[in-house]
């Protein structure tokens, strides 16, 4: 909880395994590629990063 003006840090790390998924072949898998991961209070206050993930 946070005290109205009180703000704190977050962090946390997103690797390719949390975003697996089963593919068409049924195949527990991750794809590679260019991600944008957007993080915020609401849809107008959104903070973005590029990520990019090589098999």
């Amino acid at each position: 909880m946070l005290q109205p003006g009180e703000s704190k840090v977050v962090s946390f790390s997103i690797t390719p395994e949390l975003l697996k998924f089963y593919n068409h072949d049924l195949k527990y898998d991750w794809e590679s590629g260019e991600f944008n991961i957007e993080i915020g209070n609401s849809s107008n206050k959104l903070k973005m990063e590029k990520v990019t993930w090589e098999k």
